[in-house]
C-alpha cells in the first residue's frame, strides 16, 4: 500500500481515494471508500486500452457477468462505469496478501493441511465463477488473496477483455495474455477455452502453495521456453505432498477432458474449512496486516512556510486592531482522512518560524451522520404540527376534559408556522446535499404544517 501521487485522481464515481494498493496488466488499482464508509478495491483501466472500442466491449460484458458471481469464496463486483473516459470496476476490499506474497515473501511453502483447504476453497470459488457463465483466465497465486476465513478469488473474467488487445497490434510485439508460469496449454496455443483451463491453472496454484515454485519453470530462460514446457513436458510435482499428488496431476492433464470438475475437486477434499486453516505464526501476521491497514493514514502535504524576512529591513510594526471590526477567520481548514471508520487520522503539523515553539495540534471536530441534520428537522416539525392540532381539535379537548378558548388560534398559528419553517430545505453552504429520501422526508413535514396552518385559519371563531 503506497500513498497517492499528485498524477492520481481523488475521486472515481462515487468513491474517494485514499491509497494505491498495486498495478497490473490491466491498470492500476486503489483503496477507495464510499461515502458512507465502506472500503473497496477499485481498478482503472490504462488509457491505451481504454481507446480500443472492442475491449471497452468485451470489458463491460465480462464486468456485467461478474457481477453476478456470488459466495464467500470471492470477492464481489460492487460498481463500476465502463463507458466512462477512462473505465473502472469497484470490488469487494479483502484485508489480506496475495498467495504470491503470502509464499515468496513471508511465510514460505503452506502446510499439507493449509494446501489440503485451499484446494477446497478455490475450486468453491470457480464453481461460483463458472455458475455465471465466465472463465477465469488468469487464476494465478497473484489473484489469490488469503485472509483468516479462507482464501479469496479476484479478477475472474476481466482477463478476456484484455484478449481484444493481443488479437490486434500487440500480437506483433510478442505480448501474452496471461501469467506464463500459470496458463493452461490452451491459452499457450491460442485455442477455446472452457472451465477446464481454470481446473488447470487450479494445479499449477495448488504446486505453488505446496512447494514455493511453478510446476514448469521459471522465465530465466525465456517466456517462450516457459510456456513450451506449459504445452507440451511434464510437471515437476517434486515436493508437493503425497496426499495431494494425484489430486494435483489430475488437474495438470494435457487434455482438458481428463482434468477433474471443480465440484469433483470438492468432493475429493472435503466441504468444510478447518479452523484455523492457516499456521498460527501465518494467522499472526495477517492480524498484524490488518492492523496496518487500520492504522494507514495517508501522508498530507505540509503547509507552505513563511517568507523569509530580509535581517537588514525590519518588519513594519503591525496596526492596532480596530475593536469594532472583528477579526478575519482563517480559511486553512485542513482535512483527515483515514482508511478505518474507527480511527481519526493525525493532522500533518504546519511549520513554524525559527525559534517560535509550535502550538498544539490541531483537533478534528467529530463527523456528524449526514443523515441526522434533515431528520432532527423534520422530527421536530411534524411535533410542532402535533402541539398545534392538540391546541384546536375538539375531540381532542373533550377527551382531555378541557376547554380551550378561540385566544389559543393565534399560539396554534404560530406554532405552526415555526414548524414550517423548520422543515423548509434551506441550503447549507459547504455541506453535502442531503440523500433524496431525507428531502422527502423534510417536504412530507412542510406538507403536513401548510395543511394545519391553513386548517387553523378557516377555524370560526367564538
Amino acid at each position: 500500500m503506497d500513498p497517492l501521487t499528485p498524477e492520481d485522481p481523488d475521486r472515481i464515481g462515487p468513491f474517494r481515494l485514499v491509497a494505491r494498493l498495486g498495478a497490473g496488466g490491466m491498470g492500476r488499482v486503489y483503496l477507495g471508500r464510499s461515502d458512507l464508509g465502506r472500503t473497496v478495491a477499485v481498478k482503472v483501466v490504462q488509457q491505451e486500452y481504454a481507446a480500443d472500442p472492442e475491449f471497452r466491449r468485451r470489458f463491460a460484458h465480462e464486468v456485467a457477468a461478474a457481477r453476478r458471481v456470488g459466495g464467500p469464496w470471492t470477492a464481489a463486483v460492487l460498481d463500476h462505469d465502463t463507458g466512462a473516459r477512462v473505465p473502472w470496476v469497484a470490488t469487494q476490499y479483502v484485508a489480506g496478501p496475495s498467495l504470491h506474497d503470502v509464499v515468496a515473501r513471508e511465510s514460505g511453502p503452506l502446510p499439507e493441511e493449509s494446501v489440503h483447504a485451499l484446494a477446497g476453497g478455490l475450486a468453491r470459488a470457480l464453481v461460483d465463477v463458472h455458475a455465471a457463465g465466465l472463465v477465469h483466465r488468469d487464476l494465478k497465486p497473484a489473484n489469490v488473496l488469503v485472509t483468516v476465513d479462507g482464501p479469496r478469488v479476484i479478477d475472474f473474467g476481466i482477463a478476456r477483455a484484455l484478449e481484444t488487445l493481443a488479437e490486434g497490434p500487440l500480437t506483433r510485439t510478442g505480448a501474452v495474455v496471461g501469467s506464463p508460469g500459470f496458463m493452461s496449454p490452451e491459452q499457450v496455443r491460442g485455442q477455446r477455452l472452457t472451465p477446464a483451463s481454470d481446473v488447470f491453472c487450479l494445479g499449477s496454484v495448488l504446486a505453488y502453495a505446496a512447494t514455493g515454485r511453478s510446476p514448469f519453470g521459471t522465465a530465466d530462460s525465456g517466456p517462450h521456453a516457459l510456456l513450451f514446457r506449459v504445452a507440451e513436458e511434464e510437471p515437476d510435482l517434486a515436493g508437493v505432498p503425497a496426499s495431494l499428488l494425484t489430486l494435483v496431476r489430475d488437474c495438470l492433464e494435457k487434455d482438458p477432458a481428463r482434468r477433474p470438475t471443480p465440484e469433483q475437486i470438492v468432493a475429493r477434499v472435503g466441504d468444510a474449512l478447518p479452523r484455523p486453516w492457516l499456521p498460527g505464526r501465518l494467522l499472526a501476521d495477517l492480524g498484524r496486516h490488518a492492523a496496518e491497514l487500520l492504522d494507514f493514514a495517508p501522508p498530507q502535504a505540509p503547509a507552505p512556510a513563511p517568507a523569509p524576512v530580509s535581517p537588514q529591513v525590519p518588519p513594519p510594526r503591525p496596526e492596532a486592531p480596530d475593536p469594532t471590526v472583528p477579526a478575519p477567520l482563517s480559511a486553512s481548514d485542513p482535512a483527515s482522512a483515514s482508511v478505518s471508520a474507527h480511527l481519526a487520522a493525525q493532522l500533518a503539523a504546519a511549520p513554524t518560524a525559527p525559534g517560535v515553539p509550535p502550538g498544539p495540534p490541531a483537533v478534528p471536530a467529530p463527523a456528524r451522520p449526514p443523515f441526522l441534520g434533515p431528520v432532527v428537522r423534520a422530527v421536530v416539525s411534524l411535533v410542532l404540527a402535533a402541539m398545534a392540532l392538540l391546541l384546536t381539535d375538539p375531540d381532542v379537548e373533550a377527551a382531555l376534559g378541557i376547554a380551550w378558548t378561540d385566544s389559543v388560534r393565534p399560539h396554534a398559528v404560530v406554532i405552526t408556522v415555526l414548524g414550517a419553517l423548520v422543515a423548509v430545505p434551506w441550503p447549507a453552504r459547504g455541506r453535502p446535499r442531503p440523500a433524496p429520501y431525507l428531502n422527502a422526508a423534510l417536504a412530507i413535514a412542510l406538507a403536513v404544517n401548510v395543511l394545519m396552518l391553513v386548517r387553523h385559519l378557516q377555524l370560526p371563531t367564538a
